[in-house]
């Protein structure tokens, strides 16, 4: 366990400002943020909650801009779970610890080319494209921003507005479009099943009148691990690979558990 003296010299201690709930287990929560924090849009922090019985770390992304004053975060409660048993009791004025140091290469500065940008994601994984698009630089870098969100049940759909609104707004010159998709049941203005089997049904594209090709697109996936194995074979058998430092490609990943 870490001591009071070294915990400081890791994190500093924010204060809890405003929770949205989205239903029973989905919420999102806003902190301050520290003067010297700074942090690419796409990037995670490290979130520290306390009691009696010690201090339990999880990583959460931003959802917030790089430029906004607090730090917004997205999470679901998991039954039972050690970090968000605690997290489920916040109110404005608790106080949570945020580690000094972000982390996370989900940037989208990672790519150097590309007209296209779909960012793929499962449950939570969501987060740090809110972020993202929350940030006019990505609405610069690319021709066509496509936002798809696979859930198993409707109610776990959220920032449906804000999204909206930003697709009408147009920071940037880029189009937005979000495609939603359920697994579990059928919803309006969403497609029904998983994202992999939607792209090899080729309804994915359909929807978004765009094509997955090694030439224009340029992907991130966040969620979901079996999402993100399934589509990374999917991806290189179109002749697409991951994006890596000394070798650029077309697609990078980070898992959400």
């Amino acid at each position: 366990m870490l001591s009071e003296q070294k915990i400081t010299e890791k994190a500093s201690t924010e204060t809890v400002t405003a929770l949205r709930w989205w239903n029973d287990r989905l919420l999102t929560f806003t902190t301050t943020r520290p003067l010297e924090y700074s942090f690419a849009a796409g990037q995670y922090a490290r979130l520290g909650l306390q009691d009696p019985s010690g201090t339990v770390w999880r990583a959460y992304s931003m959802t917030s801009a790089p430029g906004e004053p607090g730090l917004e975060f997205y999470g679901v409660i998991v039954e039972g779970g050690q970090f968000t048993s605690r997290l489920k009791q916040l109110q404005p004025g608790s106080t949570i610890l945020v580690e000094k140091q972000p982390y996370g290469f989900m940037t989208a500065d990672r790519f150097s080319d590309g007209e296209d940008l779909w960012m793929l994601s499962t449950g939570t994984g969501v987060g740090p494209y809110v972020s993202m698009l929350r940030d006019a630089a990505v609405w610069r870098q690319f021709r066509n921003l496509v936002l798809v969100h696979g859930v198993r049940h409707a109610d776990e759909f959220v920032y449906h507005e804000e999204l909206a609104e930003l697709r009408a707004a147009a920071p940037g010159p880029a189009a937005l479009q979000v495609i939603r998709a359920t697994s579990r049941e059928a919803a309006p203005d969403a497609l029904r099943g998983r994202i992999t089997d939607l792209l090899t049904a080729g309804e994915l594209e359909r929807t978004a009148g765009l094509q997955i090709d090694a030439d224009r697109s340029r992907l991130m996936m966040c969620g979901n691990p079996e999402m993100i194995e399934d589509m990374r074979k999917l991806l290189h058998a179109r002749g697409l690979r991951p994006q890596r430092r000394a070798l650029p490609g077309h697609f990078v990943t980070e898992n959400y558990w």
